[in-house]
């Protein structure tokens, strides 16, 4: 399975956090068609990490958006984990936000989402490289 992953995203195994099993399920996610994302917000919205407004009364807050596949948000949410164990930049995060007054839900949440839009970079740089060798071929 690992050299299927190097060979067709070689780059997302690099990200910290990210193993086989995450990124088998992020690219089964993308499909075929990874072009059929038009931004970051709808690939989010596809793993389930996109926010979405609870509120009632004067507190104000966002949740993760319920929808989505699954496996993936389960993936993300591997990565996040993992990151918060052995990456020091996210366990500064944690503390600095907790300091904020934000919960570890909430922390969470952002975590997930930005761990999405970086995912969604390298799978669109992956596109490119494919299309750029497919035109070479």
């Amino acid at each position: 399975m690992t050299i299927t992953l190097h060979s067709h995203a070689p780059k997302l195994l690099e990200i910290q956090g990210v193993g086989p099993d995450s990124a088998a399920a992020l690219l089964v996610a993308a499909g075929d068609n990874p072009e059929r994302f038009s931004n970051k917000a709808s690939f989010a919205a596809l793993c389930g990490v996109s926010p979405v407004e609870r509120s009632s009364g004067k507190t104000h807050r966002r949740r993760l958006n319920r929808g989505g596949d699954r496996q993936t948000n389960a993936a993300l949410y591997r990565i996040t984990q993992s990151r918060l164990r052995w990456d020091p930049r996210t366990q500064a995060y944690l503390e600095r936000r907790t300091r904020d007054g934000k919960s570890r839900r909430e922390i969470i949440r952002c975590l997930k989402r930005y761990i999405a839009r970086e995912i969604y970079r390298h799978l669109q740089s992956t596109i490119a490289v494919n299309a750029a060798s497919e035109t070479a071929a």
